[in-house]
This record gives structure tokens, C-alpha cells and sequence, in this order.
């Protein structure tokens, strides 16, 4: 019979930190837990609340070591016979429990793990801090580490717990300020948060910032991850991932918020998960002819409604959609599929949300203090402290976390803009300068460069995109010229100055002739991607179709012939989804793409339109092989603003020139001379206005014939009808 009743104890621990413990305040749990070498030989302390009684026992044997007294308040203390390996056996009122002490564990992380972390330069963040399944001493249970220098005292509080902060505080690595802890017995799946006393004594509970695993919001718990084992089957597509993806490569992406794409069967509110996204979103995107899929953040955010731009957890999956490995799934199945797959990634700010990084140990550790540097007005968020070293590192090791475990094949990294300049969307007397006294953030810049030079040394192949808006010298420029290292960058002035011409009656369009060739001035410039996002079709800017001035017809033809020139202009592609189907309400997070236009045939000709200028782009080299030199474009009508004609040629070394006319009128322009560079039978391998695509059927026969009329410069030219608004896309019979 087990002896419950108290007796003198042989180990008299410290009334002060007896006191810390009871109040949740002890800051150096393992100088006071756990085995202890006394005056009097070897005790154990451990602190059980509502615990009967407590008994140490030999790991090995399951020997008898010692009883252990109860004290005060669920802290029992006891002599043993020796500090072998030692379980405790715990009779709570119902049950009794068998194991292993968290206390009896010596340091988890090692030195070099302190020493990278601290100096931002720890790429197996992931592997090493936050929650992991592990074995210690032959032990299965959860290794947690987490960063809070400035903390009184961090526990890890869960389920297993009772979300008892007094129950597991941590032990502080004061060399980094990281606080580290075993639980023995734990598994996969336990729901956890860290809570915090911080530097002010406020007591805080925190999600995880390099929690790998989430709770499905609204729940706000970090969960911990399975074992991550997968089966890649992409070998082919890594192999060849960098040819696909140099800028000389047809890149066209199909950008989707994965949430609203497509609904469940009669679930409206529901979301396909990544098994059901794999099955009906990887061969809709392959049909139209699209060579990667960019999503919209993934990352786990606590808001919907903000789609995934502020995101707390940058290592976990959101868990919306899926287990970790179900996204590895969707990854793999893009890569066999033969599609690259990018992601949105935020590195520039971080919501408010109380259980996240904001004032994580009670002082700003992941953000800037002053708010003039630290908080983002338009977006009511905090910006990340670039200017730390381990936020650096953080940040880091979040990109290549996605790239090399997940082998995504691609970041564009938002709001870059707002990172470059310190004066951002501020008034003159709300920011603070750098210590030049300029404008530039200095910190930031040193991030994207060494964020673009470490990615391209350790995921070679992969995408960096930069979402930048100003005329900001060579962000997709090497570093080691200058330059921010990405290796594109999205054309906002492009798509402003161009959805702006759309926008306009054709009887205005005249005035506005030089916003479609204002882009060419600078077009290889920069490394360009062109963006119809996400972006243009909501807060009240309409769909794509909405912006078309006339009818539903000249809508609808509007957008071919604008799509067309899109596609054969300088620069990588990216559509929104609904774009393709000429979706005719603006976009909503909690609808999906409004499907039911398919049974329009002018819709549906839209979607085949698209389908066929991704083939075209990716099957003539003219039209991408020089996306990105001057030499593969050439202006053969420029000026036309009066009859609303561009003309154009694309060029690529021993590939055919592709000939290009665009007439944004509504009115047919009959036997129109163009100037060309080749005699002979040019066909008409496109044209917007064909019957198959909804349109008037207008066009040339599908081939025509050079005369010897002098033209634009040239000797030879071609006599053409211009469908109205229309795009024609020809090119010489060989």
C-alpha cells in the first residue's frame, strides 16, 4: 500500500522559487525541477497539480527509486536512491499514470543551432525550432523551441496540460533568448500554444511561429506535425525546371485564390481540399494551355477575407485546405502534370492578431518598435524589423522551407514596393529616415538581395517575382551588378496604363493611343511578367469584362483582341481566374468562378481564345524566346492612333517573325496596307474575331500575299481587312 501521507521532506526547496512556481512565474524551471545532487544525495521535485501522490521509479527496471512528498500546491519532493533514468509514476484521482520527467533532460539544441539562429543564417529552422516528434535518450516524445529573449518565462501549454502554464515552462538558452523543452510521450497532432510572461509581466499566449501545423481557423492553435514523409515522383520535372523557367521559356500563369476557384458540390461555403484540387483545377489549367499555377498566400492566416496577405504561420500549410503531405500531394501531381507551381509569399508585414507575432515576448520582436517604421497604415499591420538578423533568418528559412521541402517551384514575393522605401504611403513627418538621410530602406534592400542570393545558391532553378510598383532600378538585375536579384518583375505600369486604354469608348481611344506603347519604352528594361491579378477585379474595379465599354458583344470582343495583344507582347503572362471565361461579376472570396457562363458560346469561345493563344505563345518561338531582349520586337504601325491600329512584329534566331495587328475600334478597317518584312503567303494563324471564339467571322481567308508596294520602310507589303475589334496574328508560309 502506497504511503499518502505526508512526512517531513528531505529536500526543503527555496520558498522564493516554490512562490515562482505556484504563481507561474519560475524563469529557470530546471534549476529547481527535475534531479537535483543535495547535501543529503540525490531528489527529485516535480510539480503535478492534483496529483495524489508521486513515485520515482528506474526507467530500465521499474524499480522503486523514491517517494516523493507533496509540498504545497502539486509540488512534490523526495530523496531517490539514484539519478538513473527515472520514470514518474503519477496517481491522479482516477488513474495512474507512468512517464519520463521533462526535467530529467539535458540541452536540446545545439551550440551551432544558437549560433546560426543568432546571426539569421539557420535554413533548417523549421527542422529545429518549433514543435517536432523526436526521440531524446531513447525517449519518443515533442522537442519545442522558441524565440522570446525578452520574456520573464515561457511555458508550453496544450491539451496535454490542461493549458496549465504552470505545468511546462521552459528552459532559456540565454546565448539567443530561445527557450527550449522535451515532453516525453507526446505524438503528432497535440494542439499547443506558447504562453508568455513578458517583459512587463503581461502573461500572453502565442501561436507558434514555426509551427509546420495548424488548427483550421477560427481556431487559433499550432498543431504538431507529422513525420513529413513523402514519395516524390517529380524527378523528371526538377531535372528540367530551370530550362522551363528561364526568361528564352513560354511562361504563362494562371493565378487563383484556391479557395473560390471551385466550390464542392452543393456546398457553397465549403473548399476543396488539395486531393480534390488536384483532381479538377491540374487538368483545367493543362487544357487551357497554361504552364504553372501561381496561388494566392497558403500560408495559414487567420482572416479569410484578407486571402491569404497576412499570414501568421509562414511555415504551415494552411489548414483549410489539407494536411501538409496532401499539399506535397498537389505539388507533385502539378510536376507529373507537367505545371510549375508558384506561391504568393509575404515578408513585408504581419497581422495584429493577439496570438500572433505581434509583441511576442510583451516588447516588438518581429516588428519595429516606433510605429512610423513599424506599423503598415493601409493595411493596419506591423512591418517586419528587417534590421534583426533573426528576422532575416526567419524569413529565409520560410522560402526555402517552401521551395526545398515542398519543391514549389517559385515565390512572388508581395508588396515589395512598400519594403523599398521607408516613406511608403506615409505623410512627410511619418516616417523616418534612413542613416543617409534618404528615403531607401537600406535593411530591406540587404534582405531581398541576400533572401535572392541565398534562394538562387540553394533552390537553383526556382522563381523569385517580385510584386514591385515603382520605377525601382534593377530588381530583376544580378546582385553582384547592383541589382535586387529576382528574377522577374510584375509590370504594374503595363497593366494600369493598357486596362486604362480598354476602359476608354473607341471614339476616345485616339487620345489615349500611346498607353498600349508607352510599355515598350522600357519594356526589357526589367525582366517582365504582365499581370492581369487578382488585384484589377475587386474593391469595386469590376471583372475584366465589366471594365469593356459597350455592349455585351464589343465586351466580349474587347477582351479577345485585348487578350491577343497581351499575349504577343513582350513579357511572361498572368491571368486571374474568371478572366478566362469573361467573368462578369467582379471577383468575391466567398463565391467561386461564376462556371454557369460556359453555357454561353461567347463566353465559352473566350475560354477556347485563351486555350489557343497559350498554345500559340508556347508553340511559335517569336512570341517568347525574346520576351526579354529588344531584338524580338519590332513596331511596324505605331502611330495609327486615328484608325485605332498597332501593328508588330515578333522575332526569335531561326525562327519565322510573327506578324501581329490589333484594331481597337468597332469598325472594320478594308484593305488596310501594312508594310512586311517577308514576301510571299502569310497566313492567319489567329484571329479573335473567328465564329469559334464568339465573334463576327470577319478576316482574310486565312491567308493573303505580298505586293510590291512600298509600306512603313518596307518594299513589300500585305492589303488586309482589320475585323473590328480584333486582334490578327499571321505569319509567313516557309
Amino acid at each position: 500500500m502506497l504511503n499518502k501521507t505526508p512526512r517531513a521532506c528531505f529536500d526543503e526547496p527555496d520558498s522564493a522559487a516554490v512562490q515562482a512556481l505556484l504563481h507561474g512565474r519560475l524563469s529557470d524551471p530546471f534549476a529547481f525541477l527535475g534531479p537535483h545532487q543535495t547535501v543529503h544525495g540525490p531528489a527529485v521535485r516535480a510539480f503535478l497539480p492534483g496529483a495524489e501522490a508521486v513515485e520515482v521509479v528506474a526507467r530500465v527496471t521499474g524499480t522503486l527509486l523514491g517517494q516523493l512528498t507533496p509540498v504545497r500546491g502539486g509540488l512534490f519532493s523526495g530523496p531517490v536512491s539514484s539519478l538513473e533514468p527515472y520514470l514518474l509514476r503519477i496517481h491522479w484521482p482516477d488513474a495512474v499514470q507512468e512517464s519520463e520527467d521533462p526535467y530529467s533532460f539535458g540541452l536540446l539544441l545545439g551550440d551551432l543551432d544558437l549560433h546560426l539562429f543568432s546571426e539569421g543564417a539557420h535554413w533548417q529552422l523549421a527542422q529545429r525550432f518549433g514543435s517536432a516528434v523526436t526521440t531524446v535518450d531513447g525517449v519518443s516524445g515533442v522537442r519545442f523551441a522558441v524565440w522570446a529573449p525578452s520574456a520573464e518565462r515561457v511555458s508550453v501549454i496544450g491539451d496535454f496540460n490542461s493549458w496549465n502554464g504552470r505545468r511546462h515552462p521552459m528552459r532559456l538558452r540565454h546565448s539567443a533568448g530561445v527557450w527550449e523543452l522535451f515532453v516525453p510521450r507526446l505524438g503528432a497532432g497535440e494542439r499547443y500554444k506558447y504562453e508568455i510572461i513578458g517583459a512587463n509581466g503581461e502573461v500572453l499566449q502565442k501561436a507558434d511561429p514555426l509551427a509546420r501545423a495548424t488548427e483550421r481557423p477560427p481556431a487559433t492553435g499550432s498543431v504538431v506535425p507529422q513525420r513529413f514523409e513523402f514519395r516524390w515522383r517529380d524527378a523528371d520535372w526538377m531535372e528540367q525546371r530551370a530550362a522551363r523557367q528561364k526568361p528564352n521559356a513560354p511562361i504563362s500563369i494562371y493565378e487563383l485564390h484556391a479557395a473560390s476557384w471551385l466550390r464542392p458540390e452543393n456546398d457553397q461555403t465549403g473548399i476543396l481540399d488539395w486531393i480534390a484540387l488536384a483532381e479538377r483545377l491540374i487538368p483545367y489549367v493543362n487544357d487551357l494551355g497554361f504552364t504553372h499555377i501561381e496561388l494566392l498566400p497558403i500560408m495559414e492566416h487567420p482572416f479569410g477575407g484578407s486571402w491569404g496577405y497576412q499570414p501568421l504561420s509562414q511555415f504551415a500549410p494552411s489548414a483549410r485546405f489539407g494536411e501538409p503531405h496532401e499539399f506535397a500531394h498537389f505539388v507533385d501531381a502539378c510536376h507529373r502534370a507537367g505545371l510549375g507551381l508558384i506561391l504568393d509569399w509575404v515578408p513585408a508585414h504581419f497581422p495584429t492578431d493577439p496570438h500572433g507575432l505581434a509583441r511576442f515576448d510583451g516588447t516588438a520582436l518581429y516588428e519595429h518598435a516606433d510605429p512610423r517604421e513599424g506599423f503598415h497604415q493601409d493595411w493596419n499591420t506591423y512591418i517586419y524589423n528587417l534590421g534583426r538578423k533573426e528576422v532575416q533568418g526567419f524569413l529565409i528559412a520560410s522560402a526555402l522551407y517552401w521551395l526545398e521541402t515542398f519543391h514549389v517551384d517559385g515565390l512572388r514575393v508581395d508588396a515589395v514596393a512598400s519594403m523599398l522605401y521607408r516613406d511608403y504611403s506615409r505623410a512627410w513627418n511619418a516616417w523616418i529616415p534612413n542613416k543617409h538621410g534618404g528615403r531607401e530602406n537600406l535593411e530591406s534592400i540587404d534582405f531581398l538581395r541576400r533572401l535572392n542570393t541565398i534562394v538562387a545558391e540553394r533552390a537553383p532553378g526556382a522563381l523569385m517575382i517580385a510584386e514591385e510598383s515603382t520605377a525601382w532600378p534593377g530588381v530583376s538585375a544580378p546582385v553582384p551588378q547592383g541589382g535586387l536579384g529576382f528574377h522577374y518583375k510584375w509590370n504594374m505600369g503595363w497593366m494600369h496604363d493598357t486596362l486604362n486604354y480598354v476602359h476608354q469608348e473607341p471614339i476616345h481611344r485616339k487620345w489615349h493611343h500611346h498607353e498600349m506603347t508607352f510599355g515598350l519604352i522600357y519594356a526589357f528594361s526589367e525582366k517582365f511578367i504582365l499581370p492581369l491579378s487578382h488585384d484589377e477585379v475587386v474593391h469595386g474595379k469590376g471583372s475584366l469584362y465589366g471594365k469593356m465599354p459597350g455592349d455585351e458583344w464589343q465586351k466580349l470582343a474587347n477582351l479577345r483582341a485585348y487578350f491577343a495583344f497581351m499575349w504577343t507582347h513582350p513579357g511572361k503572362k498572368l491571368l486571374f481566374m474568371g478572366g478566362e471565361i469573361g467573368q462578369i461579376r467582379e471577383w468575391s472570396h466567398d463565391g467561386e468562378v461564376d462556371w454557369e457562363l460556359l453555357n454561353d458560346p461567347r463566353h465559352a469561345g473566350l475560354q477556347r481564345l485563351v486555350g489557343d493563344l497559350n498554345r500559340l505563345y508556347a508553340r511559335e518561338a517569336a512570341l517568347h524566346a525574346k520576351d526579354c531582349e529588344p531584338s524580338g520586337f519590332s513596331w511596324v504601325v505605331e502611330n495609327d492612333a486615328e484608325n485605332g491600329v498597332y501593328a508588330y512584329e515578333r522575332h526569335a534566331a531561326g525562327a519565322s517573325p510573327v506578324l501581329v495587328l490589333v484594331n481597337m475600334t468597332p469598325v472594320p478597317r478594308y484593305r488596310y496596307r501594312l508594310g512586311v518584312s517577308r514576301s510571299g503567303r502569310w497566313r492567319e494563324i489567329l484571329n479573335t474575331d473567328a465564329a469559334i471564339y464568339g465573334g463576327g467571322n470577319l478576316g482574310n481567308a486565312g491567308l493573303v500575299e505580298t505586293g510590291p508596294v512600298h509600306a512603313h520602310g518596307r518594299e513589300q507589303s500585305l492589303e488586309l481587312l482589320l475585323p473590328p475589334l480584333a486582334t490578327l496574328i499571321l505569319k509567313p508560309e516557309d
